[in-house]
């Protein structure tokens, strides 16, 4: 399986809040590559979607959910950034980004004294500018690593889930690393036009005592979000009669775009279903080529068999 996607999916800088160039990948890439799948979807975003992106392939059943954004900082004053979401700190790790004065390419430094993080730069960073990790995609014979494997292979997933679903929606949404805010009315808006009322989160969850590398993806039966398990037995059942190699998550805390799908008004069933990865939100995010085989497979299965 080729890899050159996602490491071009990878190398788009979309911290939380500022995703369009996420967008744009997206739209160009379903405009360009969409007349060789099954089934050509129907696109929305734009007005009203702020930088979100529903596709919708004939008579969806069920949504699939992969968000867009990344964690990052934000340059504060006097070379001061502040996190957005929640990126692991190193002195030494390289931060990119863009201002009006060019390309930015920083180091971030702990300032232990003061308790904050800073930046090393030759010039003054504009106020307001977003850094992410500098992009270093590495592949192995059984390993894929890099920065925002979370959650560009979410989408990387959903991507190629395109390629052959007939029936569902695949929803690109934004904000998730910092809080949410757009997965309530994308719900809304997929369950009052097409009454999908079954969700699927293709998100990275971790690499824990209870779930590992290369045993196949993961599905969550719970994590701080709750969902309803008569829907999580569904998703077990097609998968083991499908005999799709998987793994059970059980945890009391992290949490994805399903959390904001429970404590929407709508009556959205969720369950999160994705590769497991070590090196959490750090530069160097590491996940088993054999979890990610799975993961599309458990998509492909499942899009086709959910009721």
């Amino acid at each position: 399986m080729s890899y050159k996607l996602l490491e071009k999916l990878v190398e788009v800088h979309a911290p939380a809040g500022e995703e369009e160039k996420m967008t744009e990948f997206i739209l160009n890439y379903v405009k360009k590559n969409s007349k060789k799948w099954k089934a050509k979807p129907k696109v929305y975003s734009g007005k009203g979607f702020q930088n979100c992106v529903v596709l919708v392939f004939g008579k969806p059943k069920a949504a699939v959910y992969a968000h867009l954004d990344s964690i990052g900082f934000t340059v504060k004053y006097n070379k001061e950034i502040v996190k957005i979401g929640g990126p692991r700190t190193k002195n030494g790790y390289k931060l990119v980004g863009t201002d009006s004065k060019g390309v930015v390419e920083c180091t971030l430094k702990i300032d232990k004294k003061n308790e904050k993080f800073v930046y090393v730069n030759k010039r003054e960073i504009d106020r307001g500018t977003t850094l992410t990790f500098k992009p270093n995609f590495r592949e192995t014979k059984t390993y894929v690593q890099s920065p925002y494997m979370d959650n560009r292979l979410g989408v990387y997933n959903a991507l190629r889930l395109c390629e052959t679903i007939k029936n569902g929606a695949i929803v690109f949404s934004c904000w998730e690393e910092h809080g949410g805010g757009a997965v309530g009315y994308l719900g809304k808006f997929l369950y009052e036009k097409h009454k999908v009322s079954k969700a699927l989160i293709s998100d990275i969850t971790w690499v824990t005592e209870g779930v590992m590398h290369g045993k196949g993806v993961a599905v969550s039966l719970r994590d701080s979000g709750l969902p309803r398990k008569l829907y999580t037995d569904e998703i077990r059942s097609i998968l083991d009669t499908s005999k799709v190699t998987h793994q059970l998550e059980v945890e009391s805390a992290g949490g994805s775009d399903g959390n904001e799908l429970q404590k929407s008004p709508y009556p959205i069933d969720w369950c999160f279903v994705g590769a497991p990865e070590s090196n959490v939100h750090s530069p160097d995010e590491k996940v088993h080529k054999k979890d990610i085989d799975s993961m599309l497979k458990a998509y492909q299965v499942l899009m086709e068999k959910i009721k």
